[in-house]
């Protein structure tokens, strides 16, 4: 692993933000990095031990060094009488202790935003909320009994499987309920932590803002099939990510003032298996509810190749029947940005 150079960071701060992707090497990574003995690095890694930042386990010679987490959990009765913003004030907030402005504010949004989704859609019976903290990041979980929001989204709007729903709720402006919300609240939760995952039935969605993008997870990989919803907030303590510039990346200005017109979906999510992206039913399921936004960004980050039907659906087909809404490709490498142009000026 070849250290990333970082100005104004103390030894004791690079352990602790590297010390999870190389838990055995990070006293050597730490020496390298700041041109200081093995043995000067060891006194920063004992240092964090023994303020209880850092656990360990295994022999000297084979010791695995950890982040030291600290954990809370409660079940609360989904009766009608549980509000979002008393949880958030009375147990949360106070739990999360000492954050820079902007990441409280991240959490007060997201927080509320989860724990009213499973209040207001769940169908369930009860919610556990927990939180798990470190030195470096936080991380709270929301879980119900409900019906499952896959489930639920595939239902509502007769999709074939749950991992469509992904897809869908990854678009943005989805919600079930269209009289009491605006369908807005997972889309900008997902964009504004490091980590955001959803887990329900037996499909894994992840979204992380750090270079690790769009992911579903599915039978393959979850072993069980979970009841309800398990939505899982992940950020770091000292994230520098504004929630206005969060929405504001998503906005677009027109004649009647701002709004939600502007969505990225990753088009990855729309593999099933080993399929390719060839046909037109595959390209119609991806458009689905494109209509809503002025400018929808397809990013090809991924994949490979496309075939030339689902690429003349998406680039030529489509904006014929809705001029009104702008399609955008991003990360698109050569094979694919030669079919988009093909479909372009056909």
């Amino acid at each position: 692993m070849s250290p990333k150079k970082q100005s104004n960071i103390t030894v004791s701060e690079f352990i602790l933000r590297h010390v999870e992707s190389c838990p055995k090497e990070i006293v050597t990574f730490t020496a390298n990095h700041f041109g200081i003995t093995r043995q000067a690095a060891l006194r920063h890694v004992r240092a964090l031990i023994q303020s209880e930042k850092l656990g360990f386990s295994g022999t000297t010679r084979d010791r695995i060094y950890t982040l030291k987490n600290e954990s809370w959990s409660k079940t609360f009765p989904l009766d009608g009488k549980l509000h979002e913003d008393q949880v958030w004030n009375r147990e949360i907030r106070p739990l999360l202790g000492a954050l820079p402005d902007n990441v409280l504010n991240i959490w007060g949004y997201g927080f509320t935003e989860m724990l009213n989704n499973a209040i207001d859609h769940s169908e369930g019976s009860a919610v556990v909320l927990s939180v798990i903290k470190n030195a470096v990041w936080q991380e709270v979980v929301i879980q119900d009994d409900g019906v499952g929001i896959f489930k639920k989204i595939q239902r509502t709007f007769d999709l074939d499987e749950e991992n469509h729903a992904v897809l869908e709720l990854t678009k943005g402006k989805l919600t079930t309920d269209a009289k009491r919300h605006s369908g807005e609240g997972i889309f900008f939760t997902s964009r504004m932590f490091d980590r955001f995952t959803i887990v329900s039935g037996s499909v894994q969605y992840l979204h992380g803002n750090n270079q690790e993008g769009d992911y579903i997870f599915g039978k393959d990989y979850l072993s069980l099939d979970h009841k309800g919803t398990i939505v899982m907030l992940r950020l770091a303590n000292d994230a520098t990510r504004l929630m206005r510039d969060v929405f504001d990346m998503y906005t677009i200005e027109h004649d009647s003032g701002f709004g939600f017109d502007k969505t990225i979906v990753p088009i990855r999510l729309a593999f099933q298996g080993d399929s390719m992206l060839v046909s037109r039913s595959q390209a119609k399921r991806l458009l689905n509810r494109f209509e809503r936004f002025k400018v929808v960004v397809l990013d090809f980050e991924g994949v490979q190749e496309i075939g030339q039907a689902f690429a003349d659906e998406i680039f030529r087909v489509f904006p014929n029947f809705h001029p009104a809404t702008e399609i955008r490709d991003l990360n698109a490498n050569d094979q694919v940005q030669k079919m988009i142009s093909r479909a372009k000026k056909a």
